[in-house]
């Protein structure tokens, strides 16, 4: 027998014959878990210094987050919607982690195959290198999102090489691999919080802070609406719904933000925002409702919007007569189509800038965003809004109809119960009911309600200052102790009457009388 014969006979198990790895003495599944380990560190560590990378290249969206954002657009609509039904406000964030989980995964494999030599590792850390590169460069174009791709590539090569080195040796390390592994982890950590310190994000908030907008007002609360009522006439900035497909909303600087204004127009147009602001302002009260919301869900919420009247500004530029849409474009690349007789009406559709009586926050669309009352927000309101063009609704398309939802969006006549909810127990007697109703741009007449399964009673409105706000309601019934049902049904201005057929919120959103069930005792 050959002295290199009896090399290969005494490899280890689970060691190729041949194979320049040292040996081992623990077990292969001790070494399997230490390359593995060795993969995940690394990994997080290229991940960190990517985000850092992103944050002082001001570039909008880190690897991570552009490819969670671009896997969405691929995804069908009822696949999104069913992400939005069952997840809600926390679709991004929960996807986000699925798609760290992913990665975190993959690279405690490719550590696991650095046990073996490079050609595996080095291959899969520039197969995800490609695949963040590509959602990037979607998302943002140019070159320099590529940097923080780049950056993250060489963070996980350089951090498993380090991390290599103990686990090669003979006899194996383990002492200087756990010291590697939590240096590592450290600047993993140190890096993360260092891009989140130096963000562009931090600098526009600041930007945003010292902004002064002439003509915002503070909004006062009608005379009339019931102070009283379970959901407040306001719904605060950081409690209002937001449901969108950016992961990492964009940070735009106010004073490099430009409206692009074009398409069949007479006179096309470029505003800044001080050109904006130097126009008339128009303040109103406007209902929001997402088209995801379902029969007696939470996606709609009630503010004070200050902005621009689009119909002046477009008035202004001469549309064409064969017009008839408005594709609007947000900064993250997000479109919608917009029917331009919604624009160029008597309603106050707006080019808005502040909420509330402040500037925007960065999550509702910071500088300027669309607020367009009586249409689904699909269709209607782009946040961090950079260009309008006028159309044609057979010359293009926008991202949700584009995914089988219908092209012109109009908020359905909806009602809620507020209180009782369901499964709550609530004392016998005098039990108060009460809700909220809407049809933005139509308004609200009347609502009814109906209590296990009897006749429809009137409940008492509270004052409805605009067709474009949603009303509170209230009705005290007396019930006996025993489980109850009530449903609730709203009867809209121009005398239509609330359907009572379910419908599923695709394609132009739900229908149905919003029915609870609690328990008097």
């Amino acid at each position: 027998m050959t002295s290199s014969a009896a090399d290969r006979s005494a490899a280890p198990a689970g060691q190729p014959a041949g194979s320049d790895a040292p040996q081992d003495p623990r077990s292969p599944g001790d070494a399997r878990a230490a390359w593995t380990g060795a993969g995940i560190v690394a990994g997080l560590f290229g991940v960190a210094l990517s985000w850092c990378a992103a944050a002082m290249l001001q570039v909008a969206d880190n690897p991570v987050a552009a490819v969670a954002e671009q896997t969405v657009r691929l995804l069908p609509g009822p696949v999104a919607e069913f992400g939005i039904d069952l997840l809600g406000t926390a679709d991004k964030p929960v996807f986000v982690v699925l798609i760290l989980l992913v990665l975190v995964a993959l690279c405690g494999w490719l550590g696991r195959l650095r046990r073996h030599g490079w050609i595996g590792p080095l291959t899969g850390f520039v197969v995800l290198a490609a695949v963040g590169g590509a959602a990037v460069v979607a998302q943002d174009g140019g070159w320099r999102p590529l940097v923080p791709v780049g950056a993250g590539l060489l963070g996980w090569i350089g951090a498993l090489e380090v991390l290599s080195d103990p686990l090669r040796r003979t006899p194996v390390r383990r002492r200087g691999f756990l010291v590697a592994a939590g240096v590592l982890a450290v600047g993993a950590a140190a890096l993360a919080v260092s891009g989140r310190l130096i963000t562009g994000r931090r600098q526009v908030e600041e930007a945003r802070r010292l902004l002064h907008l002439d003509g915002v007002t503070v909004p006062e609360v009608p005379t009339g609406v019931d102070p009283s009522a379970p959901v407040p006439w306001l719904t605060p900035a950081e409690e209002f719904y937001r449901i969108d497909t950016a992961f990492s909303p964009p940070a735009i600087d106010p004073d490099a933000w430009r409206l692009r204004v074009h398409g069949l127009v007479d006179r096309p147009v470029e505003l800044s925002l001080a050109d904006l602001m130097a126009r008339e302002l128009t303040e109103a009260w406007v209902t929001l409702s997402c088209v995801s919301n379902s029969v007696g869900g939470d996606l709609v919420g009630n503010a004070w919007w200050s902005g621009v009247r689009i119909a002046t500004l477009l008035a202004e530029l001469g549309v064409r007569p064969d017009a008839d849409a408005v594709l609007q474009t947000s900064e993250d690349g997000w479109t919608c189509l917009t029917p331009l007789g919604a624009l160029t009406d008597e309603r106050n559709a707006l080019l808005a800038v502040a909420m509330n009586g402040e500037p925007l926050s960065i999550e509702h669309g910071f500088p300027v965003r669309m607020v367009v009352p009586g249409l689904y927000g699909y269709v209607s309101a782009t946040k961090w809004l950079v260009e309008l063009e006028v159309t044609r609704f057979s010359d293009a398309e926008g991202y949700w109809t584009s995914r089988g939802w219908s092209a012109h969006g109009p908020v359905k006549l909806t009602s809620r119960i507020d209180v009782p909810a369901s499964g709550e127990t609530v004392p016998a007697g005098e039990v108060h009911l009460a809700g909220t109703a809407w049809q933005q741009h139509t308004g609200v007449e009347g609502v009814e309600v109906q209590v296990d399964g009897g006749g429809w009673q009137p409940a008492d409105l509270a004052l409805e200052p605009t067709v474009d706000s949603w009303v509170q309601w209230r009705l005290a019934v007396d019930l006996e102790p025993g489980e109850h049902r009530v449903a609730v049904r709203a009867i809209s201005r121009t005398g239509d009457v609330q359907t009572g057929v379910e419908r599923d919120v695709v394609p132009d959103g739900a229908t149905g009388w919003h029915t609870v069930t609690f328990q008097v005792e």
